[in-house]
């Protein structure tokens, strides 16, 4: 989920640039940082990053530049003109020299200053508008190229754990004889020195737990149906990191009860194996859409 786009333009004297950076995140969260006077153009960016994305942490900035120029001078003629009309309604006190028109243009409000065109103008505006869907179509090629290089990895990484868990199937420590052999060397351990005294309902009870604690074949046929929906999402594509998530929270919790029922140390490796794995399969899908 990391990226970085860039678009830029010009509108007649103002240069802009609009830049976005995505990083990793469980959910999606868009901040906007633009000059003043050109937060409906944050906005605009904020909701198209909204409606395209669905995880990351994305920061957008929009950069505007504009030449000095100097402040328009206008006179507000409607003023001026109603000023001179009532002048000359006026009679002019004897020792008083008339209103001339140097008098009447300092009157506050006849003359006004007006700077250049600001940053929302109407074609800036659709000029903005524009680059902001340059710049979320770029950074969504960039995430899907790093997308593309993730699901290398983590294709790699299940076809491991597909390994590991057939590996675990076929390990000589749950053949039928090995796990008779673990229960006759923890029954012998039991009975030795009870002189055949041992209660055999306690006999049975310590077999069963014995036997049903040797036995993985759930936590393996649970991990199968786990990598079976993993490679099926990656298959699909989509928004998948969250169930992805999901799915690598599942074999962790399959991986550590495999190693907590194994009853041989060639088990308990696989085991240990599987959960590393399954780890870095985990950190992985959070850099996934």
């Amino acid at each position: 989920m990391t990226g970085f786009a860039r678009a830029t333009g010009t509108t007649g004297p103002v240069q802009w640039a609009w830049e976005v950076r995505s990083v990793n995140g469980r959910g999606l969260d868009v901040r906007v940082r633009v000059p003043n006077g050109a937060e409906a153009a944050g906005e605009t960016a904020r909701t198209a990053l909204q409606k395209t994305l669905t995880r990351g942490q994305c920061q957008v900035s929009l950069a505007l530049t504009k030449p000095e120029t100097a402040a328009r001078v206008r006179v507000n003629e409607a003023l001026l003109a109603s000023l001179a009309a009532a002048v000359a309604r006026v009679p002019v006190p004897e020792g008083l020299a008339p209103a001339t028109m140097d008098g009447l243009l300092g009157v506050r409000g006849v003359i006004e200053s007006e700077e250049a065109e600001g940053a929302e103008t109407e074609s800036l505006a659709r000029d903005l508008a524009e680059g902001v869907v340059r710049l979320v179509a770029d950074l969504v090629e960039a995430r899907r190229a790093e997308g593309r290089q993730l699901q290398e990895i983590v294709t790699a990484q299940l076809a491991r754990m597909g390994e590991l868990t057939r590996a675990a199937e076929e390990c000589p420590a749950r053949r039928p004889e090995a796990v008779r052999a673990k229960l006759a060397a923890s029954l012998a351990s039991l009975t030795e020195g009870s002189g055949g005294g041992l209660d055999p309902e306690r006999l049975h009870q310590e077999a069963v737990l014995l036997a049903a604690k040797a036995d993985v074949r759930e936590e393996l046929d649970r991990v199968r149906a786990h990598l079976a929906a993993a490679g099926e999402l990656i298959a699909n594509g989509g928004a998948i990191g969250r169930r992805l998530d999901f799915l690598a929270q599942e074999l962790g919790r399959e991986s550590n009860t495999l190693c907590a029922k194994a009853n041989d140390i060639a088990l308990s490796r696989i085991g240990l194996d599987l959960k590393a794995v399954v780890e870095q399969f985990r950190e992985q899908v959070q850099n996934v859409e």
